[in-house]
């Protein structure tokens, strides 16, 4: 078998079965991404334990290739968090329960396993990818006793928690790299930057969804990655009615758009202070958000600095200059009403149907005299 080898002495060819075993795993698919697998596979070992051994599994994920095993312990929890850094797993052989989305991010209370579950045969799994202490503890509820000579297959805690430092190390690198280019964040230091990137967190945001409604508080600080934000003020506008009566309305006029590499919400969240606008998004966004309890734990220098550099989303506009706003586009869409309605009814009094045709030509080929006519392209 192609993960016999020590890492180091495998071809690329033997990495790609032995990544493509791990995704076959049902507790290592539903837990880590595929990229993970495929950068843990590279590193897996096969250790061959004899019959009668105890393999503790507190520093490590293991799979048994061949033989059978039976747990020292029959009590086990799943550690599963969202975001967490490390992971545990439960023996897929102990139980057979099927956890949900919101099973994984709370603690499941200790099950008491049949005696009959505890015999771990081929591809039953065992330990924990979570870096543990070596406590007498730990050490029993990630141990098994080998009832045959067994080869195991073991993914190392140490990699994992490697795997996820660096990528922690590549996200927070993207995040900096977004936050500087954003233009209140152009003339900040690096280092304050840094102590903002580990507080952020992915966000994508669908089409028409809105993000704060004017005169709401953001929960928030975005920093848009890609995609855009269309941004509107609220106005009362007058509607005619057919009965010739006005009626007064609330009106939503748009003011302009938050594009890539833009940020809102600093001031709101800082101060405290509602929203003048409301923003929607104009098509997919995704966005580095940094939560409001987040940002209020800041140190007082680097809210000093987000106060000094930011500007209320819209703030410079004035109520009348959104009545100006509002009166233009109002205008401008009688007046293209007014056009279309006079253009249309000048084509039908002559007799022009749009998209049709004033007369039918059924010829089956081309007259000579309009052959001169035409060009090759």
């Amino acid at each position: 078998m192609e993960y016999n080898h020590r890492p180091i002495h495998r071809t690329l060819r033997e990495h790609n079965i032995v990544w493509k075993m791990l995704q076959t795993m049902p507790d290592l698919n539903s837990q880590l991404t595929d990229q993970h697998l495929k950068t843990l596979s590279k590193n897996v070992i096969s250790e061959t334990w004899v019959k009668g051994s105890t393999v503790i599994g507190n520093d490590g994920f293991y799979i048994i290739l061949k033989g059978l095993a039976r747990a020292e312990k029959k009590v086990y929890k799943n550690l599963i968090k969202e975001n967490a850094s490390t992971t545990s797993f439960i023996p897929q052989s102990f139980h057979r329960s099927v956890f949900s989305e919101d099973l994984k991010n709370t603690l499941v209370p200790e099950m008491e396993v049949p005696s009959c579950d505890s015999v771990l045969g081929q591809w039953s799994t065992f330990g924990t990818l979570e870096v543990t202490a070596q406590t007498e503890s730990k050490t029993k509820q990630y141990s098994v006793v080998t009832e045959e000579n067994c080869e195991i297959l073991k993914i190392s805690a140490k990699d994992y928690a490697k795997l996820k430092s660096e990528e922690i190390k590549l996200e927070n690198k993207e995040k900096v790299k977004l936050i500087h280019k954003c233009p209140y964040y152009k003339e900040w230091p690096t280092l304050s930057i840094y102590e903002l990137a580990p507080l952020t967190k992915w966000k994508t945001f669908p089409p028409g969804h809105v993000i704060v409604e004017s005169g709401n508080i953001t929960s928030f600080v975005a920093y848009i990655n890609s995609g855009y934000c269309n941004i509107y003020r609220s106005i009362v506008g007058l509607v005619r009615l057919p009965s010739k009566k006005v009626k007064k309305i609330q009106k939503l006029v748009y003011m302009g758009k938050l594009n890539e590499k833009e940020s809102f919400g600093e001031i709101n969240v800082l101060l405290q202070v509602p929203f003048t606008c409301t923003i929607v998004t104009g098509n997919e966004v995704e966005m580095a958000i940094i939560e409001d309890k987040d940002i209020l734990e800041l140190d007082p220098v680097t809210q000093q600095l987000m106060l000094q550099t930011a500007k209320p989303t819209c703030g410079h506009l004035t109520d009348e200059e959104v009545k100006n706003e509002y009166l233009l586009k109002e205008k401008q869409k009688e007046w293209k009403n007014f056009k279309d309605k006079t253009m249309k009814n000048s084509l039908y009094y002559n007799g022009i149907t749009p998209d049709f045709g004033k007369w039918n030509h059924y010829w089956t080929s081309i007259p000579r005299n309009l052959k001169d006519t035409l060009l090759s392209y």
